[in-house]
């Protein structure tokens, strides 16, 4: 049996449940994400006091950032509902159009990974964010008919982990494009010690900043470490996670003080030892580790590489210097330039 892994972006229907009452319902209870949180507070202001729905939205960073979070909190505060779905459940033109048709005036839909959206759907799409109207034709040859369906004024919220690869006629449809940065220690050790309140549970300071450290800059990842540990304080019979227990508890779950994981060691020591460092090809290193090419550059590069350890050049993924040191090897010697003739 495959070992549930921390730092996974798929979250299970159980893992949902409690990710929903862990979320903030508005933006004065959202920690982090200064910038963006200021431009929507504007955009939702003005929006309502004009009387119109908000523009679209386009959210876009690794996973577990809090793009469906921000969703939520939009539509709880332009006092609408919010309808959720994803670009690879909605598979035909009706699908979407059944959706729309059931919106209402200022509800919010939201795509999830909408990058994958199937292109006629996207189509479908684009009267809709433009004109709040969709086109059909009825018939076939020289009697067919074109019939336009007017919608409701609503918002869509986009969110996705690979905005490039979203067609530009599309993007050029959100009037709000917001990134999500990386969290820091202290806004997630205030998220933990939130979190720790609303699962009935008391934290220290210091055992929140130790699993702030270890979560990756992600919320998500921070919550599923504070159940986790949370488990191994109950077994303990401790009242309150303290800081040697939660230490103790992540060195067992093999998450060192970086946020690095088995799989983290297995590629960067794959890379360093089998591959001398690099460069090699995606599916190659994927293949060495036994783990999907998708999984790699989604959930694993990002912070490895804002870590500085790995880079990514068109040869392929290479070992930096400082992935050298995490692991205790000592780096390649550069090869010696050679001599060209004409410089004797």
């Amino acid at each position: 049996m495959e070992e549930e892994r921390i730092f996974t972006s798929t979250v299970s229907e159980a893992e949902a449940e409690v990710e929903n009452k862990l979320r903030p319902t508005t933006m004065n209870d959202y920690v982090g994400q200064t910038k963006v949180k200021e431009n929507l507070s504007v955009f939702m202001a003005a929006a309502k006091k004009r009387g119109e729905a908000l523009d679209h939205c386009l959210l876009y960073g690794p996973p577990g950032l809090g793009k469906t979070t921000l969703a939520h909190i939009i539509a709880n505060e332009m006092g609408g509902q919010i309808k959720i779905t994803s670009g690879p459940s909605i598979e035909r033109a009706g699908d979407l159009a059944a959706i729309l048709t059931n919106l209402a005036d200022g509800d919010v839909l939201f795509i999830d990974e909408i990058h994958r959206l199937n292109r006629s759907v996207e189509e479908i799409l684009y009267p809709a964010m433009e004109d709040f109207a969709l086109d059909f034709i009825i018939g076939k040859g020289p009697s067919a008919k074109s019939v336009r369906l007017n919608l409701p004024r609503f918002t869509l919220i986009g969110a996705t982990t690979r905005a490039g690869m979203l067609t530009s006629p599309l993007r050029d449809r959100f009037g709000v494009i917001c990134r999500l940065e990386m969290y820091t220690t202290e806004e997630l050790a205030t998220i933990v010690s939130r979190s720790a309140k609303k699962l009935g549970t008391s934290i220290s300071f210091a055992a929140a900043c130790e699993i702030a450290k270890r979560s990756r800059g992600t919320p998500r990842i921070a919550n599923r470490l504070l159940k986790r540990v949370r488990d191994f304080s109950e077994v303990s019979g401790q009242d309150e996670i303290g800081e040697e227990i939660t230490r103790k508890a992540l060195d067992l779950m093999e998450i060192d003080h970086l946020g690095l994981d088995n799989i983290d060691k297995q590629l960067l020591t794959a890379l360093v030892k089998k591959f001398r460092g690099g460069p090699v090809g995606l599916d190659t290193l994927a293949a060495a580790i036994n783990e999907d090419s998708n999984t790699i550059e989604d959930v694993y590069e990002p912070y490895l590489l804002q870590l500085g350890f790995i880079d990514r050049t068109p040869r392929g993924r290479c070992a930096m210097p400082a992935a050298y040191e995490h692991l205790g090897e000592k780096p390649p010697r550069p090869a010696p330039q050679q001599i060209r003739m004409d410089d004797t």
